[in-house]
């Protein structure tokens, strides 16, 4: 009886060391396993802090703020004054007496009244208006080019263009105050003019074969405007 009792004792003992041993082990597992997964997010945050340091001395102007930032957007330098005022005018010719032709023009806008002076300063103002707006429809048109200058260069197009270039109007000339008027009026939309969506027009004294396939929008005195 007492070998057998010492023997369970020493059992038991060795069981009880055992699972000490073990639960020792396991504790300590875990607590190596928090320990590294700690150290593995230290080095993610640091090694992202020397990512923006070193992208933020790479460029001064990198800033990393913690919300959005909204700039305002200055308005165009080619605006011109005539389209930002406000007019009140019963007929063209008022609205022309109305518009500034002092300040300089850009050179878009130059471009603009040097064609209604050189192709319709005889006709009306109603009809110089029309010129305008066909030049503004075309730039704003897919089918041409996008520029007020590129569509009254572009080659057979306006008669008075000479290798691609357009001819000095005589700058002291009331018709040339009226068609730098005429030209603000038109970029600013100021005043409808009644050949609309218009991208052809041609003088009354001709017949060109393709007008017949085009949508007739307005006769001005002598010229024909098309769509």
């Amino acid at each position: 009886m007492t070998i057998v009792t010492k023997r369970v004792g020493a059992i038991a003992l060795a069981t009880t060391l055992f699972a000490g041993s073990f639960g020792a082990v396991s504790s300590g597992a875990t607590a190596q396993d928090r320990a590294l997964a700690a150290a593995e997010q230290q080095q993610a945050e640091t090694a992202s802090t020397r990512i923006q340091t070193a992208q933020t001395e790479a460029d001064p102007e990198i800033r990393f703020v913690p919300r959005e930032v909204v700039q305002d957007i200055p308005d165009s330098p080619e605006t011109p004054a005539a389209e930002e005022a406000t007019y009140s005018a019963e007929s063209l010719r008022q609205l022309v007496a109305q518009i500034d032709t002092s300040e300089d023009m850009s050179r878009e806008m130059m471009c603009l009244a040097q064609a209604i002076y050189f192709e319709s300063r005889g006709e009306p103002l109603e009809g110089q208006l029309a010129v305008a707006r066909v030049i503004i429809n075309r730039a704003e048109s897919n089918r041409f080019p996008d520029d007020y200058c590129a569509v009254v260069t572009q080659p057979s197009q306006f008669s008075f263009v000479r290798g691609g270039s357009i001819p000095s109007p005589n700058t002291g000339s009331a018709a040339w105050t009226r068609a730098k008027a005429i030209a603000r009026i038109a970029h600013g939309d100021l005043w409808e003019s009644p050949v609309g969506d218009a991208l052809y027009f041609h003088a009354t004294h001709v017949r060109p074969s393709w007008a017949g396939r085009l949508s007739r929008r307005a006769q001005i005195d002598n010229h024909i405007f098309y769509r």
